[in-house]
């Protein structure tokens, strides 16, 4: 049960689709199931690519609460490919710092991005309403995504060369068949329980206290945790600003609070003005007590239905790593069902996204659980050791490392046969296996730009020059030539590649670097494109 005041922004029309009138169900490359984040950017990223998709949603609207509010860098690179990024950052909150409290003393701060010469921020925060709103605008412009609202899947069926969906509608029942699904629809996936698929993994039992509230305050845009405040003593309290002077502020229960108890107004308040004083004027826009869990499926992939986002894993709030790392997946996934319905991969190239984003997941818990463990101790034992070492974090400096908040969302580094091993020495920041590190760039004609701006949406090449020689030519590859394509404006490309004359890096089409050489011959350079396809043990 939860309180909301804040009025839903969009609602959209049930359309009927042609398909519930044909003799036999209609056969699509891809239906993505569930119009949230995820189910969006896979959409997008998709007809991008060429891709028509069919995106079905049993709902008819977005904006319910703000839900997920902490969006990452890595979050905000997918979607500037996708078109509104720009939206999200003009209209979210900036911030980079963090804060943590004992008490009423301050132990910790942190920045995320010390660094110059990054196009997007550590993190901004913004209610999800926003972003889901703008990616169905986005949507909305592309030929090739059909939206079906208000199309609720009944039953999923999987055979060896499709799966087949039945649909509820207001209009009665129809079937789908897809040559790939993607069941992006939720924690409480309908998708998962059709074919009895289960999670594993932890679930905790200690509630939280969700309040968005709209009030003018003189918080800085900074990410504030404290353990034991006054005003809310022996537990633990998160505040972040959101857009539109709405503030999210989590309150640690317990494992015995009463959901029902702890949601009604005449309960949330006093703890309201028990931190921010009784004067203040204030109105809530957002109520809601949870429980949460830290579990997976064993795999993401089950025939022609792949699974992503919270139908695959479900993690902790603290780290914001629920719909960052569902992104990821979404654009993980995209590239590789693009190369395989085009012809240019095998079909098994989609077991490197249970692989890659497997281990994802594994690393996400790992910190979500380690996190809550921290901030919510079900043991005496553990309880003293959190103490003691807030406590000591206070008067010794080594001590900070193991105070544990939520290690924020980062992208993983995968290990992944599609990536070639390195064959000579590097330095700099860049890692196989990573996503590649932006840099301030300019191009022919000296005009700022960013590297990240400039790689294709397919496998893109960045050759650093030797002697003025031309760069291999590879068929696939879209190759920029450092000093003459583009050029390292301030010198922090060179410095974060370790940027030699003669070096060569590939990048696949979701920006991870797959191989890099000083000097390559073309057979090299054709060699590990074909391992980053998936045409290589």
């Amino acid at each position: 049960m939860s309180s909301n005041t804040h009025k839903v922004i969009e609602q959209y029309n049930y359309i009927r689709s042609s398909d519930q009138d044909a003799s036999s169900p209609t056969r699509h490359p891809v239906v993505v199931v569930g119009a949230g984040p995820v189910g969006l950017v896979a959409a997008i990223d998709l007809a991008q690519r060429d891709i028509p998709v069919v995106l079905l949603d049993d709902n008819d609207r977005i904006g319910e609460g703000s839900r997920a509010i902490c969006f990452s860098k890595r979050c905000l690179e997918v979607c500037d490919r996708l078109g509104v990024r720009d939206q999200m950052v003009e209209k979210g909150v900036t911030w980079q710092v963090g804060r943590i409290f004992l008490e009423d003393q301050q132990i910790l701060d942190f920045d995320l991005l010390p660094e110059r010469g990054h196009k997007n921020p550590a993190f901004i925060n913004l209610q999800q309403y926003y972003m889901e709103a703008w990616l169905v605008e986005r949507a909305l412009q592309l030929d090739n995504i059909d939206i079906r609202w208000r199309n609720k899947v009944t039953d999923t069926r999987v055979t060896d060369d499709c799966a087949t969906l039945e649909i509820d509608t207001p209009d009665g029942g129809y079937q789908l068949e897809a040559e790939y699904l993607l069941a992006c629809d939720g924690a409480r996936s309908s998708i998962r329980d059709f074919l009895g698929m289960e999670f594993d993994g932890q679930v905790f039992e200690d509630r939280f206290l969700i309040v968005d509230v709209k009030m003018n305050a003189d918080f800085p845009s900074e990410r504030w945790f404290w353990f034991d405040p006054p005003f809310h003593k022996n537990r633990s309290t998160l505040l972040h600003r959101q857009p539109d002077n709405v503030w999210r502020i989590d309150f640690a229960l317990g494992p015995d609070a009463d959901q029902a108890e702890e949601e009604k107004l005449e309960n949330v308040m006093p703890r309201l003005h028990a931190m921010l004083g009784e004067d203040i004027d204030l109105e809530i826009e957002w109520i809601s007590c949870y429980a949460f869990q830290c579990r997976r499926m064993e795999q993401f992939v089950n025939g022609r239905v792949i699974f992503a986002g919270d139908s695959a894993h479900q993690v902790s709030p603290f780290g914001a790593r629920g719909a960052n790392s569902g992104v990821e997946d979404a654009q993980n996934i995209a590239w590789k069902l693009e190369l395989i319905l085009k012809g240019h991969a095998e079909p098994s190239l989609i077991e490197t996204y249970s692989r890659e984003r497997e281990m994802a997941a594994d690393e996400n818990l790992g910190h979500s659980t380690r996190s809550t463990d921290f901030i919510a101790p079900d043991f005496a034992v553990a309880k003293a050791f959190r103490n003691a070492a807030l406590n000591l974090a206070t008067v010794a400096p080594f001590a900070k490392s193991v105070v544990n908040t939520g290690r924020l969302s980062v992208p993983s580094v995968y290990d992944t046969p599609l990536t070639t091993p390195d064959t000579d020495d590097f330095g700099g920041v860049t890692q196989l296996g990573a996503v590649l590190p932006d840099a301030p760039m300019k191009d022919a004609d000296g005009k700022d730009v960013w590297l990240l701006d400039c790689l294709d949406s397919g496998f893109t090449a960045l050759y650093v020059p030797k002697n003025g020689e031309a760069p291999p030519k590879i068929e696939g590859v879209r190759t920029l030539v450092i000093g003459s394509d583009i050029r390292d404006a301030e010198g922090i490309f060179t410095t974060r590649y370790d940027a030699r004359p003669g070096n060569y890096y590939l990048s696949r089409p979701d920006q991870y670097l797959c191989a890099r050489f000083h000097e390559p011959d073309p057979a090299q350079i054709a060699a590990a494109l074909k391992r980053a396809r998936g045409q290589v043990a």
